[in-house]
Protein backbone atom coordinates (compact mmCIF):
# COMPACT_ATOMS: atom_id res chain seq x y z
CA UNK A 1 0.00 0.00 0.00
CA UNK A 2 1.30 3.27 -0.93
CA UNK A 3 1.74 6.13 1.86
CA UNK A 4 -1.06 8.39 1.63
CA UNK A 5 -1.19 12.08 1.58
CA UNK A 6 -1.57 14.21 4.15
CA UNK A 7 -5.12 15.76 2.44
CA UNK A 8 -6.33 11.59 2.78
CA UNK A 9 -5.79 11.02 6.63
CA UNK A 10 -6.99 14.51 7.68
CA UNK A 11 -10.04 14.05 9.89
CA UNK A 12 -12.89 16.42 8.99
CA UNK A 13 -13.06 19.59 11.14
CA UNK A 14 -16.75 19.72 13.18
CA UNK A 15 -18.40 22.33 15.21
CA UNK A 16 -16.78 20.26 18.35
CA UNK A 17 -13.01 20.30 16.56
CA UNK A 18 -13.59 24.06 15.69
CA UNK A 19 -14.52 25.13 19.26
CA UNK A 20 -11.45 23.36 21.20
CA UNK A 21 -8.80 24.48 18.45
CA UNK A 22 -10.49 27.91 19.20
CA UNK A 23 -9.56 27.86 22.86
CA UNK A 24 -6.73 26.52 22.69
CA UNK A 25 -5.58 29.41 20.49
CA UNK A 26 -7.02 31.58 23.19
CA UNK A 27 -5.04 30.36 26.44
CA UNK A 28 -1.64 30.63 23.92
CA UNK A 29 -2.97 34.40 23.22
CA UNK A 30 -3.49 34.93 26.76
CA UNK A 31 0.20 33.46 27.67
CA UNK A 32 1.37 35.33 25.65
CA UNK A 33 0.20 38.60 25.26
CA UNK A 34 -1.26 38.71 29.06
CA UNK A 35 2.06 39.42 30.66
CA UNK A 36 2.18 42.26 28.02
CA UNK A 37 -0.48 44.23 27.34
CA UNK A 38 -0.83 46.55 30.36
CA UNK A 39 2.45 48.53 29.33
CA UNK A 40 1.15 48.37 25.72
CA UNK A 41 -2.27 50.43 26.77
CA UNK A 42 -0.49 52.30 29.06
CA UNK A 43 2.68 53.23 27.68
CA UNK A 44 2.50 52.24 23.34
CA UNK A 45 -1.61 52.73 22.82
CA UNK A 46 0.21 52.21 18.71
CA UNK A 47 1.84 48.57 19.67
CA UNK A 48 -1.41 47.64 21.45
CA UNK A 49 -3.76 48.52 18.56
CA UNK A 50 -1.22 47.02 15.83
CA UNK A 51 -1.19 44.03 18.25
CA UNK A 52 -5.45 43.62 18.26
CA UNK A 53 -5.54 44.46 14.08
CA UNK A 54 -2.72 41.87 13.12
CA UNK A 55 -4.09 38.99 15.73
CA UNK A 56 -7.50 39.53 14.24
CA UNK A 57 -6.05 38.80 11.04
CA UNK A 58 -4.08 35.79 12.09
CA UNK A 59 -7.39 34.61 13.90
CA UNK A 60 -8.71 34.83 10.21
CA UNK A 61 -6.30 33.13 8.23
CA UNK A 62 -5.90 30.39 10.01
CA UNK A 63 -9.15 28.91 9.23
CA UNK A 64 -7.49 28.31 5.50
CA UNK A 65 -4.54 26.38 7.10
CA UNK A 66 -5.64 23.03 5.77
CA UNK A 67 -6.02 24.73 2.44
CA UNK A 68 -2.48 26.62 2.21
CA UNK A 69 -0.56 24.84 5.54
CA UNK A 70 3.02 26.09 4.76
CA UNK A 71 1.85 29.50 3.74
CA UNK A 72 -0.45 30.03 6.40
CA UNK A 73 1.67 29.33 8.91
CA UNK A 74 4.46 31.45 7.67
CA UNK A 75 2.50 34.37 7.48
CA UNK A 76 0.92 34.12 10.91
CA UNK A 77 4.48 32.99 12.16
CA UNK A 78 6.11 36.59 10.60
CA UNK A 79 2.58 38.66 11.89
CA UNK A 80 3.34 37.34 15.33
CA UNK A 81 6.38 38.88 15.68
CA UNK A 82 4.47 42.06 16.33
CA UNK A 83 1.36 40.72 18.07
CA UNK A 84 1.09 38.65 21.29
CA UNK A 85 -2.76 37.79 19.84
CA UNK A 86 -1.38 36.49 16.76
CA UNK A 87 0.65 33.54 18.86
CA UNK A 88 -2.35 31.19 18.87
CA UNK A 89 -3.03 31.22 15.33
CA UNK A 90 0.98 30.96 14.91
CA UNK A 91 0.80 28.08 17.16
CA UNK A 92 -2.03 26.12 15.37
CA UNK A 93 -0.76 26.58 11.89
CA UNK A 94 3.08 25.42 13.16
CA UNK A 95 1.23 22.27 14.40
CA UNK A 96 -1.01 22.00 11.56
CA UNK A 97 1.98 21.88 8.91
CA UNK A 98 4.07 19.44 11.46
CA UNK A 99 1.33 17.09 10.54
CA UNK A 100 2.07 16.48 7.16
CA UNK A 101 6.14 15.81 8.18
CA UNK A 102 7.82 17.00 5.48
CA UNK A 103 11.19 18.03 7.37
CA UNK A 104 12.17 21.41 4.72
CA UNK A 105 8.11 22.66 5.81
CA UNK A 106 9.06 21.78 9.66
CA UNK A 107 12.24 23.34 9.41
CA UNK A 108 11.36 27.30 7.66
CA UNK A 109 7.93 27.11 10.01
CA UNK A 110 10.75 26.20 13.22
CA UNK A 111 13.23 29.05 12.17
CA UNK A 112 9.98 31.29 11.63
CA UNK A 113 8.39 30.82 15.06
CA UNK A 114 11.70 31.22 16.98
CA UNK A 115 12.84 34.57 15.52
CA UNK A 116 9.29 35.86 15.81
CA UNK A 117 9.47 34.87 20.03
CA UNK A 118 12.75 36.45 20.39
CA UNK A 119 11.75 39.91 17.93
CA UNK A 120 8.49 39.44 20.18
CA UNK A 121 10.37 39.64 23.02
CA UNK A 122 12.39 42.28 22.19
CA UNK A 123 9.94 44.53 20.33
CA UNK A 124 7.54 44.43 22.61
CA UNK A 125 7.43 46.61 26.48
CA UNK A 126 7.94 43.62 28.79
CA UNK A 127 8.67 45.03 32.43
CA UNK A 128 11.82 43.18 33.74
CA UNK A 129 13.34 41.33 30.42
CA UNK A 130 14.82 37.68 30.92
CA UNK A 131 18.35 37.24 29.05
CA UNK A 132 18.62 36.61 25.69
CA UNK A 133 19.71 33.53 25.99
CA UNK A 134 16.73 32.21 28.52
CA UNK A 135 14.35 33.30 26.21
CA UNK A 136 15.92 31.88 22.99
CA UNK A 137 16.48 28.73 25.04
CA UNK A 138 12.32 28.80 25.60
CA UNK A 139 11.47 29.47 22.20
CA UNK A 140 13.87 26.81 20.84
CA UNK A 141 12.11 24.13 23.02
CA UNK A 142 8.36 25.39 23.08
CA UNK A 143 8.85 25.86 19.11
CA UNK A 144 10.58 21.97 19.47
CA UNK A 145 7.26 20.48 21.22
CA UNK A 146 4.79 22.34 18.87
CA UNK A 147 6.64 20.45 15.69
CA UNK A 148 7.12 17.48 17.42
CA UNK A 149 3.46 17.37 18.65
CA UNK A 150 1.94 18.04 15.19
CA UNK A 151 4.15 15.29 13.62
CA UNK A 152 2.66 12.88 16.38
CA UNK A 153 -0.59 13.71 15.47
CA UNK A 154 -0.01 13.12 12.08
CA UNK A 155 1.43 9.83 12.73
CA UNK A 156 -1.32 9.18 14.28
CA UNK A 157 -3.63 9.80 12.03
CA UNK A 158 -1.53 7.93 9.05
CA UNK A 159 -1.70 4.93 11.10
CA UNK A 160 -5.46 4.87 11.66
CA UNK A 161 -6.14 5.82 8.07
CA UNK A 162 -3.75 3.01 7.29
CA UNK A 163 -5.28 0.30 9.82
CA UNK A 164 -9.12 1.57 8.63
CA UNK A 165 -8.18 1.11 4.87
CA UNK A 166 -6.00 -2.17 5.34
CA UNK A 167 -9.68 -3.72 7.06
CA UNK A 168 -11.67 -2.20 4.21
CA UNK A 169 -9.71 -3.68 1.51
CA UNK A 170 -9.13 -7.01 2.93
CA UNK A 171 -13.13 -7.15 3.70
CA UNK A 172 -13.51 -6.16 -0.13
CA UNK A 173 -11.03 -8.62 -0.84
CA UNK A 174 -12.62 -11.59 1.42
CA UNK A 175 -16.10 -10.33 -0.66
CA UNK A 176 -14.24 -10.68 -3.87
CA UNK A 177 -12.97 -14.01 -3.45
CA UNK A 178 -16.27 -15.51 -1.73
CA UNK A 179 -18.12 -14.07 -4.29
CA UNK A 180 -15.09 -15.91 -6.91
CA UNK A 181 -15.74 -19.61 -4.67
CA UNK A 182 -19.47 -19.20 -5.29
CA UNK A 183 -19.16 -18.31 -8.94
CA UNK A 184 -16.09 -21.50 -9.50
CA UNK A 185 -18.64 -23.85 -7.64
CA UNK A 186 -22.37 -23.03 -9.69
CA UNK A 187 -19.83 -23.14 -13.24
CA UNK A 188 -18.59 -26.50 -11.65
CA UNK A 189 -22.09 -27.88 -10.90
CA UNK A 190 -23.53 -26.72 -14.07
CA UNK A 191 -21.03 -28.79 -15.72
CA UNK A 192 -21.53 -31.72 -13.77
CA UNK A 193 -25.26 -31.63 -13.95
CA UNK A 194 -25.20 -30.44 -17.97
CA UNK A 195 -22.45 -33.81 -18.57
CA UNK A 196 -24.47 -36.10 -16.36
CA UNK A 197 -28.53 -35.01 -16.75
CA UNK A 198 -28.06 -34.61 -20.67
CA UNK A 199 -26.75 -38.13 -21.26
CA UNK A 200 -29.47 -39.86 -19.49
CA UNK A 201 -32.51 -37.60 -20.35
CA UNK A 202 -31.53 -38.54 -23.70
CA UNK A 203 -31.27 -41.68 -23.29
CA UNK A 204 -34.65 -41.64 -22.51
CA UNK A 205 -35.81 -39.20 -24.83
CA UNK A 206 -34.58 -41.83 -27.30
CA UNK A 207 -37.25 -44.92 -26.04
CA UNK A 208 -40.10 -42.48 -25.42
CA UNK A 209 -39.50 -41.34 -29.04
CA UNK A 210 -39.33 -44.98 -30.16
CA UNK A 211 -42.47 -45.74 -28.15
CA UNK A 212 -44.39 -42.89 -30.24
CA UNK A 213 -42.86 -43.75 -33.38
CA UNK A 214 -43.38 -47.65 -33.61
CA UNK A 215 -46.99 -48.38 -33.56
CA UNK A 216 -46.57 -52.08 -33.68
CA UNK A 217 -45.03 -52.86 -30.41
CA UNK A 218 -46.93 -55.85 -28.35
CA UNK A 219 -47.67 -55.71 -24.51
CA UNK A 220 -44.51 -57.13 -23.40
CA UNK A 221 -42.11 -55.06 -25.64
CA UNK A 222 -43.96 -51.75 -24.66
CA UNK A 223 -43.69 -52.65 -21.13
CA UNK A 224 -40.35 -53.56 -21.41
CA UNK A 225 -39.63 -49.87 -23.07
CA UNK A 226 -41.17 -48.31 -19.86
CA UNK A 227 -39.04 -50.50 -17.72
CA UNK A 228 -35.75 -49.44 -19.47
CA UNK A 229 -37.47 -45.71 -19.28
CA UNK A 230 -37.85 -46.11 -15.54
CA UNK A 231 -34.86 -47.38 -15.10
CA UNK A 232 -32.62 -44.69 -16.96
CA UNK A 233 -35.01 -42.04 -15.27
CA UNK A 234 -33.91 -43.93 -12.34
CA UNK A 235 -30.03 -43.74 -12.95
CA UNK A 236 -30.36 -39.72 -13.61
CA UNK A 237 -31.64 -39.07 -10.33
CA UNK A 238 -28.95 -41.04 -9.06
CA UNK A 239 -26.50 -39.19 -10.85
CA UNK A 240 -28.24 -35.79 -10.13
CA UNK A 241 -27.87 -36.69 -6.17
CA UNK A 242 -24.41 -37.94 -7.02
CA UNK A 243 -23.46 -34.14 -8.73
CA UNK A 244 -25.05 -32.70 -6.04
CA UNK A 245 -23.09 -34.65 -3.44
CA UNK A 246 -19.96 -32.48 -4.57
CA UNK A 247 -21.52 -29.45 -2.12
CA UNK A 248 -19.55 -29.70 1.00
CA UNK A 249 -20.66 -29.82 4.00
CA UNK A 250 -21.04 -25.91 5.81
CA UNK A 251 -19.99 -26.87 9.14
CA UNK A 252 -17.22 -29.21 8.23
CA UNK A 253 -16.37 -28.28 5.01
CA UNK A 254 -15.31 -31.68 3.58
CA UNK A 255 -17.65 -33.63 0.67
CA UNK A 256 -20.67 -35.11 1.70
CA UNK A 257 -21.03 -37.21 -0.73
CA UNK A 258 -18.72 -37.29 -4.15
CA UNK A 259 -19.05 -40.75 -6.33
CA UNK A 260 -17.41 -39.59 -9.69
CA UNK A 261 -16.57 -41.98 -12.28
CA UNK A 262 -12.72 -42.11 -13.36
CA UNK A 263 -11.07 -44.08 -16.24
CA UNK A 264 -12.27 -47.16 -14.99
CA UNK A 265 -15.54 -46.58 -15.45
CA UNK A 266 -15.42 -46.06 -19.21
CA UNK A 267 -15.81 -49.92 -20.31
CA UNK A 268 -19.08 -49.90 -18.37
CA UNK A 269 -20.92 -46.63 -19.98
CA UNK A 270 -19.53 -48.04 -23.42
CA UNK A 271 -21.18 -51.07 -22.47
CA UNK A 272 -24.49 -49.65 -21.27
CA UNK A 273 -24.76 -47.57 -24.39
CA UNK A 274 -24.58 -50.52 -26.82
CA UNK A 275 -27.60 -52.08 -24.08
CA UNK A 276 -29.38 -49.32 -25.23
CA UNK A 277 -28.87 -49.66 -29.08
CA UNK A 278 -26.37 -47.24 -29.33
CA UNK A 279 -23.60 -48.53 -32.17
CA UNK A 280 -20.51 -47.72 -30.20
CA UNK A 281 -17.04 -49.26 -31.01
CA UNK A 282 -14.53 -47.82 -28.13
CA UNK A 283 -10.81 -48.70 -28.71
CA UNK A 284 -8.19 -48.71 -25.78
CA UNK A 285 -4.59 -48.70 -26.54
CA UNK A 286 -3.05 -47.35 -23.40
CA UNK A 287 -0.87 -49.94 -21.79
CA UNK A 288 -3.02 -51.94 -19.00
CA UNK A 289 0.23 -53.03 -17.37
CA UNK A 290 1.55 -49.08 -17.34
CA UNK A 291 0.73 -46.66 -14.25
CA UNK A 292 -2.74 -46.13 -14.22
CA UNK A 293 -4.31 -42.79 -15.41
CA UNK A 294 -5.00 -40.28 -12.99
CA UNK A 295 -8.82 -39.93 -11.49
CA UNK A 296 -9.10 -36.56 -12.26
CA UNK A 297 -7.65 -37.11 -15.91
CA UNK A 298 -9.96 -40.19 -16.38
CA UNK A 299 -12.77 -38.09 -14.89
CA UNK A 300 -12.08 -35.40 -17.57
CA UNK A 301 -12.16 -38.35 -20.25
CA UNK A 302 -15.31 -40.14 -19.23
CA UNK A 303 -17.09 -36.76 -19.57
CA UNK A 304 -15.38 -36.38 -22.75
CA UNK A 305 -16.68 -39.76 -24.02
CA UNK A 306 -20.23 -38.80 -22.30
CA UNK A 307 -20.82 -35.90 -24.07
CA UNK A 308 -19.84 -37.42 -27.60
CA UNK A 309 -22.28 -40.00 -27.39
CA UNK A 310 -24.94 -37.83 -26.31
CA UNK A 311 -24.38 -35.93 -29.22
CA UNK A 312 -24.16 -38.91 -31.49
CA UNK A 313 -27.44 -40.23 -30.52
CA UNK A 314 -29.27 -36.32 -30.68
CA UNK A 315 -27.38 -35.34 -33.97
CA UNK A 316 -26.62 -38.92 -36.09
CA UNK A 317 -28.80 -41.22 -34.25
CA UNK A 318 -27.90 -44.89 -35.60
CA UNK A 319 -24.49 -43.79 -36.61
CA UNK A 320 -21.47 -45.43 -35.87
CA UNK A 321 -19.72 -44.10 -32.90
CA UNK A 322 -15.68 -44.62 -33.00
CA UNK A 323 -13.75 -44.17 -29.71
CA UNK A 324 -10.22 -43.98 -29.52
CA UNK A 325 -7.94 -43.50 -26.71
CA UNK A 326 -3.91 -43.63 -26.52
CA UNK A 327 -1.59 -42.03 -24.37
CA UNK A 328 1.12 -42.15 -21.60
CA UNK A 329 2.35 -40.75 -18.84
CA UNK A 330 4.86 -38.53 -21.09
CA UNK A 331 2.77 -38.00 -23.82
CA UNK A 332 -0.45 -37.38 -22.17
CA UNK A 333 -3.51 -38.85 -23.00
CA UNK A 334 -5.22 -38.59 -26.30
CA UNK A 335 -9.02 -39.48 -27.17
CA UNK A 336 -10.94 -39.15 -30.64
CA UNK A 337 -14.63 -39.42 -31.18
CA UNK A 338 -16.07 -39.74 -34.84
CA UNK A 339 -19.48 -40.58 -36.50
CA UNK A 340 -20.95 -39.65 -39.60
CA UNK A 341 -23.12 -36.71 -39.96
CA UNK A 342 -26.67 -36.37 -42.48
CA UNK A 343 -28.28 -38.55 -40.76
CA UNK A 344 -31.95 -37.24 -39.15
CA UNK A 345 -31.26 -35.88 -35.64
CA UNK A 346 -33.53 -36.68 -33.19
CA UNK A 347 -35.74 -33.89 -31.15
CA UNK A 348 -34.35 -34.47 -28.42
CA UNK A 349 -33.58 -30.37 -26.98
CA UNK A 350 -30.26 -29.25 -26.53
CA UNK A 351 -28.64 -25.56 -25.30
CA UNK A 352 -25.53 -26.29 -27.14
CA UNK A 353 -23.42 -25.71 -24.54
CA UNK A 354 -22.29 -29.37 -24.09
CA UNK A 355 -18.73 -28.94 -25.99
CA UNK A 356 -18.03 -25.30 -24.34
CA UNK A 357 -18.33 -26.73 -21.13
CA UNK A 358 -16.13 -29.85 -21.99
CA UNK A 359 -13.76 -27.45 -23.25
CA UNK A 360 -13.63 -25.68 -19.92
CA UNK A 361 -12.77 -28.68 -17.97
CA UNK A 362 -10.18 -29.51 -20.44
CA UNK A 363 -8.77 -26.16 -20.11
CA UNK A 364 -8.85 -27.02 -16.65
CA UNK A 365 -7.27 -29.74 -16.48
CA UNK A 366 -4.30 -27.86 -18.61
CA UNK A 367 -5.33 -29.79 -22.05
CA UNK A 368 -7.29 -28.91 -24.90
CA UNK A 369 -10.83 -30.04 -26.75
CA UNK A 370 -11.48 -29.25 -30.31
CA UNK A 371 -14.29 -30.03 -32.91
CA UNK A 372 -14.12 -30.17 -36.61
CA UNK A 373 -15.76 -31.62 -39.53
CA UNK A 374 -13.63 -33.89 -42.40
CA UNK A 375 -15.81 -34.30 -45.10
CA UNK A 376 -18.95 -36.31 -43.86
CA UNK A 377 -17.70 -37.40 -40.37
CA UNK A 378 -17.74 -34.93 -37.26
CA UNK A 379 -14.54 -35.90 -34.81
CA UNK A 380 -14.29 -34.41 -31.42
CA UNK A 381 -10.80 -34.31 -30.47
CA UNK A 382 -8.92 -34.03 -27.06
CA UNK A 383 -5.84 -33.84 -25.06
CA UNK A 384 -5.51 -34.31 -21.52
CA UNK A 385 -2.16 -34.37 -19.71
CA UNK A 386 -1.04 -37.62 -17.67
CA UNK A 387 -0.19 -35.53 -14.46
CA UNK A 388 -2.94 -33.36 -14.85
Amino acid sequence: MQRPSPDEYQPPLTVWGHAWRLVGMAVVTALVWGPIVPRQWQEHRGLFWLDVVLGLVCYVLVFWRRRWPLAIALVTGVLSTFSGIGAGPAVLAGVSVATRRRMWQLAAVGVVNVIAGQSLATIQPVKGPDPYWLTLTVNVVFTIGMLGWGMYIGSRRELLWTLRARAERAEAEQELRVAQARGTERAQIAREMHDVLAHRISQISLHAGALGFREDLTAAEMRHSAAVIREKAHEALTDLRGVLGVLRDADTGAPQDAPQPTYADLPRLVEDERASGVRVEYEDLIDAGGPPVPDAVGRTLYRIVQEGITNARKHAPGALLTIQVTGSPEDGIDIVLRNPVGFGASRTPGAGLGLVGLAERAELRGGRLEHRREGTTFVLHGWIPWAA
